[in-house]
């Protein structure tokens, strides 16, 4: 039985996770609420917009986890080809096409080791449709699926779909037991958009795999994720998401596909339901909610 993680497709912890609803310049330089005063349409925009920082966290945190996913398997299952590795990075291949320089320091067995994955100055569009740029440093303490490993990303001058990402993001594998989890948390996260519109972001998260950890290969792997977050838009605004019920995420789908978020913007309070509207099926959409379900908007998920 695998008793280490094997990878988180999220974004993963708020584990691929949420969305960002496009606003139009009109609602844009209409956001100049207080945190005394947000009116209820100023509240459905934040909540799109700390939804993307969520999405574009865990983005990072699925790349890092698959890139340190294979490079555990090539360590424990041995490196073939002249170039030191067998079929090296396949599903993260898969993910990102061939647009992104990968190297490992040392490209062999031992740790601690460095994961570079370089998106050059220009950036690439990636085959999974998202355009990304810079570099996403990841150390290693140990292989990602041994207890106790520690994985710390680094955000070099790295953008997605035009957006600045900042920040380090530190995985942490508690499994014991035979029981597969481990903690994500964002520190020092910042997000800049090219209209200077931006905010900081911190987050954590707790998830443990519920299905497919009897067998080596990930697409039959199954997430629950529970967490919270707090987003501080430049204006004060200030964005708190807590899990109202566990989201699930499966290995083989780009998307949370069921769970429901709390979305809480001073006395107003949201819900994001990634179960609706399809009943839990694997797609870009969930549902946000609120007067106790009298107003609903339709979100679709980057």
């Amino acid at each position: 039985m695998k008793t280490l993680l094997k990878t988180l497709n999220v974004t993963a912890v708020f584990a691929a996770l949420f969305l960002f609803v496009l606003v139009s310049c009109q609602k844009e330089s209409s956001l100049s609420a207080t945190n005394d005063t947000v009116t209820e349409a100023e509240a459905t925009t934040y909540s799109d917009e700390s939804t993307q920082a969520e999405a574009s966290y865990d983005d990072v945190e699925d790349i890092s986890m698959l890139a340190a996913d294979e490079e555990g398997d090539a360590s424990v299952y041995g490196r073939g080809n002249e170039t030191g590795r067998l079929f090296p990075f396949v599903e993260l291949r898969l993910r990102l096409g061939d647009c992104a320089t990968i190297t490992v320091s040392p490209n062999d067995s031992t740790y601690p080791k460095t994961i570079t994955i370089d998106f050059g100055p220009v950036g690439c569009w990636c085959a999974d449709g998202k355009h990304r740029k810079g570099s996403i440093v990841i150390h290693l303490t140990a292989p990602i699926r041994r207890p106790g490993a520690v994985m710390t990303v680094t955000l070099v001058d790295f953008y997605l779909n035009r957006a600045h990402l900042e920040g380090t993001k530190v995985v942490s594998n508690l499994s014991e037991n035979g029981n597969i989890k481990f903690t994500v948390q964002v520190t020092g996260g910042k997000i800049t958009h090219p209209n200077g519109r931006g905010y900081v972001y911190n987050g954590i998260k707790y998830v443990k795999q519920i299905e497919g950890g009897a067998t080596r290969p990930l697409r039959d792997d199954v997430y629950s994720i529970e967490g919270r977050s707090k987003t501080e838009f430049n204006n004060g605004v200030t964005i708190n998401l807590n899990t109202e019920t566990p989201l699930i995420k499966k290995m083989i789908c780009h998307w949370i596909s069921k769970g429901e978020l709390k979305i809480k913007i001073n006395s107003r309070v949201l819900f994001l339901n990634y179960g609706a509207p399809n009943n839990g099926e694997c797609d870009n959409k969930a549902l946000l909610t609120w007067n106790a379900g009298a107003n609903q908007r339709l979100i679709i998920l980057p």
